[in-house]
């Protein structure tokens, strides 16, 4: 126990004690002003102190954040085992010990059962309050650690997708010149008509290079500009095919998916005039696709594979949906989802992390709400039997309360620890996963 803790139990105990011996006490001298500082010091360190340390071995076991239903059932019936056990024990030393107003024979006959009942209820409220505040102080950790690690996954994929992306203009120039250095020795002239054109196209990939998606139409214009390119330098040894309808020109592809997979067909195939090399770009069902066939030329260095990695990496970033490659022995195709909406860098798995985050907040308000109830019982209740008592009513009218208020609250608890909407949920997902395993099992 902290000595913070040790300190405010001291003075709660010295203000309740001055209450009692002032408002109570009928001989008002130093005996019992002393004998009532010690009997409030028994019941706030033994009540006060047994629930605090129950409470810290709890969370230590159970922590809310970790198993929440399991950790309030087991609160719920620990703290009234533990709590009947504490006033008992402290009425037995008050009463008997030190009071001696009966003896322990005449103590546990029943006729202190109204007291220990009313202590109960007191020390049940001290519980909730340790209880409530450390669920309350646990949410506040949690929420701020969730709020943490979501900032953490976006500057994550943040940082991520803008690797790949400085990725680009690397590869981009280096296979741009290497194309180049071969048209100098070929072909001059050729060589100078592609540096004008290359500039044009590096111009749009330094445009295009920072955005997460572009439309299918531009990516479709650029690709044919690259295209005229290759055929300056190949002429009739590449064809190239485009078969893309104007429906799908405003769907949306990463981008310089294109240029990269048109680079990869012409760096791992042979390309000749009495062998060429085909290259057909079409659409089919929200796929853009990338066929070539196969003519595999021999490398002498291993490829180092970055341009199709970058796509899929790239994707994986931006949707749910894959990236397919196709490989037989007469043709290589890569199939490029084609997204309706452009998407926000926030992947999908993030979106599914935000979800699970609110949902989290939700059943933590929803056991809040429960223990604010909890702890108002905890309050009124005791209040209205000391009033009914302190009028001398015969009439008993504090039970209408306690039992209608007090199936409230158990109900509350049955609907938020038991039988509530996550049971629900947790029944249909039972369900669902059986007839899951039934039809995997049939097929």
């Amino acid at each position: 126990m902290k000595r913070k803790d040790i300190k405010t139990m001291f003075w709660i105990s010295f203000i309740v004690s001055m209450f009692f011996f002032f408002a109570f006490t009928e001989e008002k001298n130093l005996e019992n002003f002393v004998l009532t500082i010690f009997i409030s010091l028994l019941y706030t360190f033994i009540l006060g102190g047994g629930n605090g340390l129950l409470n810290s071995f709890l969370n230590k076991k159970l922590p809310w954040s970790e198993e929440t239903s399991k950790r309030a059932v087991i609160s719920i019936i620990s703290v009234i085992i533990v709590n009947v056990i504490l006033v008992y024990f402290c009425n037995y030393i008050n009463f008997v010990l030190i009071q001696k107003a009966a003896t322990t024979e005449e103590y546990f006959s029943g006729k202190y059962n109204f007291a220990n009942w009313f202590t109960i209820n007191v020390a049940l409220l001290i519980s909730s309050f340790l209880h409530a505040k450390s669920f309350m102080q646990e949410l506040k950790k949690t929420s701020r650690k969730e709020v943490v690690e979501q900032k953490l996954i976006a500057k994550s994929a943040n940082a991520q997708f803008e690797s790949l992306k400085n990725q680009l203009d690397p590869h981009f120039l280096f296979n741009s010149l290497n194309v180049l250095s071969s048209l100098i020795d070929e072909n001059p002239n050729q060589a100078q008509k592609f540096t004008a054109s290359m500039s044009k196209i590096y111009r749009y990939v330094l445009e295009q290079k920072d955005k997460e998606m572009v439309t299918v139409e531009d990516e479709i214009e650029f690709a044919k500009t690259y295209c005229d390119l290759l055929k300056t330098r190949f002429e009739d040894s590449v064809d190239f095919i485009f078969d893309v309808k104007k429906e799908d020109y405003r769907k949306f592809v990463v981008p310089l998916s294109l240029q990269l997979l048109l680079e990869n067909c012409i760096k791992h195939n042979f390309a000749t005039s009495s062998k060429p090399l085909v290259i057909r770009i079409f659409a089919e069902n929200d796929i853009l696709c990338i066929e070539n066939n196969l003519q595999v030329r021999e490398q002498i260095k291993e490829s180092s594979g970055i341009g199709l990695a970058n796509i899929v990496q790239r994707y994986s970033l931006l949707t749910k949906r894959n990236v397919f490659i196709e490989k037989s022995e007469d043709y290589f195709k890569v199939k490029l989802p084609m997204l309706v909406d452009k998407p926000n860098i926030v992947s999908e798995k993030q979106d599914d992390d935000i979800k699970a985050y609110k949902k989290a907040q939700k059943r933590m308000k929803e056991i809040k709400d429960f223990y604010i109830n909890l702890i108002s019982y905890c309050i009124v209740i005791p209040f209205l039997i000391f009033i009914n008592i302190f009028t001398k009513s015969s009439f008993h009218w504090f039970w209408f309360p306690v039992f209608g208020w007090g199936i409230g609250v158990a109900s509350h608890a049955f609907q938020v620890f038991g039988v509530g909407e996550s049971w629900q949920e947790k029944k249909i997902r039972e369900i669902m996963n059986n007839q899951k395993n039934n039809n995997d099992g049939k097929i």
